[in-house]
């Protein structure tokens, strides 16, 4: 029954390959071969994990990246369900990334491996820069950095013990005036 359940969860995932990296270990024999892989997990629903796998065959590593990105799921606040609440900058050694929300229709505006994280997390209008290190696994941490920061009106309104309303207010003002 437990394990049921479990197949039923993991399917409510998608997981995306994000890269492989063939690294050789020479022996006596010859070189020997390691596969390590870069995966993205998410619900499309606002959860979303990234996970690191080696092994010496490619589907074990991709099979044991994807069991460690389910253990370290993040969840993102998503305005309207589509974009962020608002432009966040992440980084990561020497990856740094600049997220910004997007009017519908937009799209995802964003290179491979961020790419692979918005649509895990279910944006479906965001644009992105990366600046700095085109390495996947910092871009990954960057982007995940930033998801981190993003933060939604409600928890703001929480946090400062006001309603949401009053925080969102402002926007509302910014946006006609844009107009």
């Amino acid at each position: 029954m437990r394990e049921r359940d479990r197949e039923d969860r993991d399917s409510e995932f998608v997981d995306r390959l994000v890269h492989i990296n063939r690294v050789a270990k020479v022996v006596k024999g010859g070189r020997r071969f390691g596969f390590a892989a870069l995966v993205v997990v998410g619900d499309q629903k606002g959860r979303v994990g990234f996970g690191h796998g080696k092994a010496r065959e490619v589907p074990e590593a991709i099979r044991k990246a994807t069991e460690s990105a389910k253990r370290g799921l993040i969840r993102v606040p998503l305005r309207e369900g589509r974009t962020l609440h608002h432009d966040v900058k992440g980084r990561h050694g020497a990856g740094r990334v600049v997220l910004r929300a997007a009017p519908a229709g937009t799209g995802i505006i964003a290179g491979g491996p961020m790419r692979a994280v918005f649509e895990s997390v279910g944006m479906q209008d965001v644009v992105a820069k990366s600046i700095g290190s085109s390495n996947p696994y910092n871009m990954v941490r960057a982007t995940f950095n930033a998801l981190i920061h993003e933060t939604s009106p409600r928890s703001v309104a929480a946090r400062r013990g006001k309603k949401v309303s009053e925080v969102t207010s402002r926007r509302r003002g910014a946006d006609a005036g844009a107009e």
